[in-house]
């Protein structure tokens, strides 16, 4: 029975179409019990540091690589760090529904594919987001049930300053235009479940890392049914 369970749901999601995708992930999320771990901040704030360790020393975990229109930086690879598309591409995945959100910041577009958020949860996985604060709203509309929202950011504006000139990858006018919108973002640390002010790698890790296993603990995570019947029944 149980493999027949199982076998009942990848046809399920086999027939999932792209278009009808927001639909069918609403019922996935339900029948997989699907969460997502969604961070935002400021570009320089170490989100993406805090994520690459986690992502290796945790299980059952999906990074959702995000689509844009934005030219590569050095070293970064498609497929692995973003999907890199043109705008026409992009505008018209916009059209047929492939996005769960999608922004324009910085004069192009980000997105986050619908597809592969479906299969993660089809895996039992939770997928973890790093998404700007317009996208964050747009996901909270769709899906206010199933994410918990963690906002990082530097403990000043100079600090990350600092940071974004480190880097070296951005023009002084390019790290300005950054330091505006994470002003605009910082507005929006209300909207969040959790803030990291990341001063302290190590420590700003732990807290993401505990923050992850209370979503492990969430009822609506677990298999209620068997936990009880084995707790009657032992």
């Amino acid at each position: 029975m149980k493999e027949q369970g199982k076998k009942q749901k990848k046809q399920h999601f086999s027939k999932v179409k792209v278009k009808k995708s927001a639909k069918a992930l609403k019922k996935i999320i339900k029948s997989y019990k699907g969460q997502i771990l969604l961070l935002s901040g400021p570009s320089g704030s170490g989100k993406s540091t805090l994520l690459s360790r986690l992502l290796k020393e945790e299980k059952d975990l999906y990074f959702s690589i995000s689509s844009t229109t934005r030219t590569p930086r050095e070293g970064e690879k498609h497929g692995i760090n973003y999907y890199f598309t043109s705008k026409d591409k992009f505008k018209q995945d916009i059209k047929d529904g492939n996005f769960l959100e999608w922004a324009y910041v910085h004069k192009n577009y980000y997105g986050t594919p619908l597809k592969p958020i479906i299969q993660a949860f089809a895996e039992g996985k939770i997928a973890i987001f790093d998404i700007d604060v317009q996208g964050f709203e747009i996901a909270r509309r769709k899906f206010p049930r199933i994410i918990t929202s963690v906002f990082v950011t530097t403990a000043n504006k100079n600090i990350l300053k600092t940071r974004l000139q480190n880097r070296k990858t951005d023009s002084e006018q390019s790290i300005e235009n950054r330091l505006i919108n994470a002003a605009v973002e910082m507005k929006c640390l209300k909207e969040y479940d959790y803030l990291l002010i990341n001063d302290d790698l190590e420590k700003s890790y732990d807290a993401l890392k505990s923050i992850l296993k209370t979503m492990r603990l969430k009822t609506s995570k677990i298999n209620l049914r068997k936990s009880l019947d084995r707790w009657i029944n032992c």
